[in-house]
């Protein structure tokens, strides 16, 4: 009953909200018969412009680029990348302000019942970023941003079922089958970037909490997971640092390149997803980041993560990730398809070397999205809670398999806020050692309405 009313709350002020935003929105028609190459010279010339007027907003950290290769943290998306948000431009400051919230039903292992991970719920996943920028002097550029989840409210301290899903805990307990909530104040940052030419910046980023340069631009940010409301299997594999209370960045681009490095904090966060946790910056990482064109975007990052598990204060994680994202606008307004594909490698020494594989797309067919997902995970039997350790050789790295298919729909559209209704199945194929446990094919599907910004005319 609580959760219920408190989602018709957070639907009401979503709604009420946006719209505001929204009545500042700007729209530029795009070319509908451009090539990626003139599409991409345009649109560095264009930006490049309004870099010298504070009444346009561009790129977080550059003058010289498009506000479309934004992605979470310091990382970049394709310049292609769609953007639904709401925008409002001032004299001095322009702010943007984006968001999801999926009000769905979940059913995970449903073909299994009485099996491990058999679960069902009503939930109601959710973030909100808003964003606010400034040109200070002609080449300067000042950028603060703020996230907020209200997860904890709307699906609880355990979070919502997700089959094979494992990371941080709740009530002293590891959370497994089970996707964490995500903290009420998910991002506080900070960001200046000082432009030596159209191709050189100087960038210091922090954040409390923030995102430090390890990973893809995070799952839910990304454009290719659009109309998905789960999140990734690989997520503590590949980009679960978005969240890191304490981090700090230093960044220079030259060009299509940049390279960044970061001092952060290497646990993660704890149990009261209300508070703000103690800063160590006893972790770091570093990160190449190269779009060759505007549809492509390619990262490559290491770090070194002191102790992100409570339960397992003793153990470190050398993490290790390369990425691939790609978006492309098939002509009309609102025509697009954006994809992704993600390596990820946590190395905790002796046998403890699990890797991660995702690929996932989402195609965009004005009112219709038809979106998939592909993943590959190792994960040990202790990280699945079946043993205290491992000391089986089979068990120590038991590889999940799961392909997600699903289907997404425009229903009305009002103050650009969408409304969307879906519908989503999920197919796993769990190692043979967990088949008794989980059963041999186990099935999970869910239906959801889903508010979302509209896109904006770019």
């Amino acid at each position: 009953m609580l959760v219920n009313k408190l989602t018709a709350l957070t639907v009401a002020m979503a709604t009420a909200a946006l719209p505001a935003f929204a009545q500042h929105e700007h729209h530029r028609e795009p070319a509908k018969d451009t090539t990626s190459h003139e599409m991409h010279n345009m649109k560095s010339m264009d930006h490049a412009q309004m870099g010298h007027s504070p009444s346009h907003m561009t790129h977080s950290f550059s003058l010289s680029l498009p506000m479309t290769r934004n992605g979470s943290g310091t990382g970049w998306q394709p310049d292609a990348t769609p953007m639904y948000a709401y925008m409002k431009h001032g004299s001095k400051w322009n702010y943007m302000l984006h968001g999801s919230i999926f009000l769905r039903y979940t059913a995970q292992n449903l073909n299994n019942d009485g099996k491990r991970g058999s679960d069902s719920k009503f939930s109601a996943p959710n973030w909100f970023m808003g964003m606010a920028q400034r040109q200070v002097g002609k080449n300067g550029l000042l950028n603060l941003r703020a996230m907020v989840s209200l997860d904890r409210l709307t699906d609880g301290g355990a979070g919502y079922p997700l089959l094979f899903q494992s990371g941080e805990s709740w009530k002293g307990k590891p959370l497994i089958d089970r996707q964490h909530p995500h903290d009420l104040i998910s991002e506080l940052s900070v960001g200046y970037t000082q432009r030596i030419n159209d191709k050189v910046d100087l960038t210091i980023y922090a954040g409390y909490p923030g995102e430090p340069a390890l990973g893809p631009t995070a799952f839910m940010h990304r454009m290719s997971a659009f109309n998905n409301p789960d999140a990734v299997l690989g997520h503590h594999w590949q980009d679960a640092t978005h969240i890191t209370f304490g981090v700090v960045t230093a960044g220079v681009r030259y060009g299509k390149f940049k390279l960044e490095g970061s001092s952060f904090t290497g646990r993660e966060p704890d149990e009261n997803r209300f508070d703000f946790d103690r800063p160590r910056f006893n972790s770091y990482s570093y990160r190449l980041l190269f779009n060759p064109s505007a549809n492509w975007a390619l990262q490559a990052s290491r770090g070194f993560i002191k102790s992100p598990e409570p339960r397992e204060p003793d153990e470190d994680v050398n993490r290790t990730t390369a990425s691939v994202q790609h978006s492309g606008n098939l002509g009309g307004k609102n025509r697009w398809i954006s994809s992704t594909l993600v390596w990820g490698l946590n190395d905790a020494g002796e046998h403890h070397k699990e890797h991660s594989v995702l690929a996932e797309s989402n195609l965009q067919l004005d009112k219709w999205a038809l979106y998939g997902r592909y993943e590959w995970v190792q994960k040990s039997g202790s990280e699945l809670g079946l043993i205290a350790y491992d000391p089986d050789p089979l068990l120590e790295k038991l590889p999940v398999s799961m392909f997600s298919l699903g289907l997404n729909r425009q229903i009305v559209s009002f103050s650009n806020t969408l409304l969307q209704a879906g519908a989503q199945i999920s197919l796993y194929k769990p190692d043979r050692p967990l088949e008794s446990v989980y059963g041999k094919t186990p099935l999970s599907g869910q239906v959801h309405l889903r508010i979302t910004p509209a896109l904006m005319r770019m």
